[in-house]
């Protein structure tokens, strides 16, 4: 991974459970802080995962339209902890968030 990009944890859970094929995958949930940016919904979608389990998308709604839309159930919990935690983190490190999302 390059010193420049921040790994996102859709993509950290896949590349850290194994070196298993993406068939290993189908079928499964994915549990997420927030909704998948592009790249994570692409993820879940070429592993096949079946499930997203969202912590909370007031902060940032990513791919659920089009996770939907392949047939991947979507499950937002909207949790209050949840959105308090990442709300912090945005206003304590916006730096890290705005490369997170691709912003500059």
């Amino acid at each position: 991974m390059s010193k420049y990009l921040a790994a996102q944890g859709e993509i950290s859970a896949l590349e850290n459970s194994g070196r298993l094929p993406a068939s290993a995958y189908a079928g499964a949930t994915m549990y997420t802080t927030l909704s998948p940016c592009d790249m994570c919904t692409g993820a879940c979608i070429l592993y096949k995962v079946a499930r997203v389990v969202i912590g909370e998308n007031k902060n940032f709604v990513g791919g659920e339209e089009y996770l939907k839309k392949r047939g991947v159930e979507v499950i937002v919990f909207k949790n209050q902890e949840c959105m308090g935690l990442m709300q912090k983190f945005m206003e304590e490190k916006p730096h890290v968030w705005n490369e997170d999302i691709g912003e500059p």
